[in-house]
């Protein structure tokens, strides 16, 4: 009859699989569609087959994550390794007379570059502190939703720790190999050029929001036509810290346009790229006057008499003794009155969820006392390096440079602690007078119910 189950022997290709849903046919129909039907279960079979051994295979393919940190490592240990290695025989095959020059001169090329990685390290550090607090530093520099985390900053270090100390191997390794020309051209103009054009690069790749933020952040300390955000002010006083830096850069642009680079004839001082350059003091001292015109334009926004002052230690800041040490001292009492404001030490570091850093910083004394004397004591130490006999000593300069980004790598936690204090305390009394005002008027409701 229509619609009864069929009696399918054992051996029949017909034979369903263990789980499946039994099968109704017409015994009429049968036998015209078992070939059919023989082709469509040996395919079913075989696809359902091949689905279970996928996920096996795919298993068996993709590395643990633990032997791809480790890969990493190898290969970070033996890239490290290399550059040494290739650097350490190439500095030996010149002699010593050359050395000196020739050494200075690869770390006046390379030594902002370095600094600008250290600078990016650090700055993924404060991000990630600030993930872990209360800290919102996304509202406090009003960034949106696409602006790069302490991951993606990392990410941009380690890129900028590969690439940097490779083109300085390389460019010892040309020079030293009789490849002049080579060593003057590509270590050194293309890795300038390279990063001038990533960061104006107009295309939607390499985080372009966040480029074009901090481009437009650069215009707006260079011409402070406009009311200064926090964002403005904070990313000059990093400028302040980084101004041998952009010295540096400045010198070794001017030696790649005049066809200086892997010459000494830079090392003549009345040259036009030579120490006796007018730019050099001019590159130095601009970042202290943009810092000084946006302190005029706070004073003419908010009235505020000590941003005056402020001011003129920002454009007396280069001049030498007298005033580098009244400088350096006023800086200070800045820093710690109203920079960070003593007043919001209780909260410093207060995290959100409880971990080793929290433990470790929260409500702890020491804390509070290495930063102000650290603070103090490298305020000092980075007016030093303005002095004329410390102009060739490389390594002492790079080290107080460094020393100071290191001061201002740990400014920052308190300085964007206090600015979120000022915000929350804002935000109360906003609050509480729109309370206020809600409450009045239902009183003046009721009064006229009455």
């Amino acid at each position: 009859m229509f619609g009864a189950v069929a009696n399918v022997p054992t051996n029949s290709p017909h034979l369903r699989k263990s789980g499946s849903r039994p099968v109704f046919s017409d015994p009429g129909s049968a036998e015209l569609g078992s070939g059919a039907e023989e082709g469509f279960f040996h395919l079913v079979e075989g696809n359902e087959m091949k689905g279970a051994s996928t996920p096996l295979s795919t298993a068996a393919i993709m590395p643990s994550p633990l032997f791809l940190w480790r890969f990493k490592v190898l290969l970070f240990f033996i890239w490290v390794f290399s550059c040494c290695k290739f650097g350490w025989d190439s500095v030996m095959r010149m002699s010593v007379d050359l050395r000196d020059l020739f050494l200075y001169e690869a770390f006046l090329y390379y030594n902002p570059l370095l600094l600008v990685t250290m600078t990016v390290w650090l700055w993924g550090v404060n991000l990630w502190v600030f993930s872990q607090s209360t800290v919102n530093y996304a509202k406090i520099f009003d960034l949106d939703q696409s602006h790069l985390t302490h991951r993606e900053i990392w990410k941009c270090a380690t890129w900028m720790t590969i690439i940097v100390p490779t083109s300085m191997t390389a460019y010892i390794y040309l020079y030293s190999h009789g490849e002049v020309s080579l060593a003057a051209s590509q270590p050194v103009v293309l890795l300038y050029t390279a990063i001038a054009l990533v960061l104006i690069f107009p295309f939607d790749i390499f985080y372009l929001s966040s480029r074009y933020f901090l481009l437009k952040t650069f215009w707006r300390i260079v011409l402070p036509l406009q009311a200064i955000s926090f964002c403005d002010f904070f990313l000059a006083d990093i400028l302040t810290s980084m101004a041998k830096v952009f010295s540096d850069l400045e010198r070794s642009v001017c030696r790649m346009l005049h066809r200086q680079v892997a010459t000494i004839a830079w090392f003549e001082a009345d040259s036009v790229c030579g120490s006796h350059s007018v730019a050099i003091p001019l590159v130095l001292v601009l970042p202290y006057l943009f810092r000084f015109f946006q302190c005029l334009r706070q004073y003419k926004d908010t009235g505020e008499k000590t941003t005056l002052l402020n001011a003129w230690t920002s454009i007396y800041r280069p001049l030498w003794l007298l005033s580098s040490v009244l400088n350096s001292l006023y800086s200070f009492y800045w820093d710690v009155t109203r920079d960070w404001d003593l007043s919001a030490f209780t909260r410093i570091f207060k995290f959100s969820k409880p971990s080793l850093l929290s433990n470790l910083l929260h409500g702890r004394r020491w804390v509070y006392l290495w930063v102000i004397v650290s603070n103090l004591v490298l305020r000092c130490t980075w007016t030093y390096k303005l002095s004329a006999h410390l102009r060739h000593n490389y390594l002492t300069v790079f080290t107080i440079t460094a020393l100071e980004i290191f001061r201002r790598f740990q400014w920052i936690f308190f300085r964007v602690e206090n600015e979120w204090n000022k915000m929350n305390a804002k935000s109360n009394i906003q609050m509480s007078l729109t309370d206020a005002s809600e409450e009045d008027k239902l009183l003046g409701s009721n009064e006229r119910n009455v």
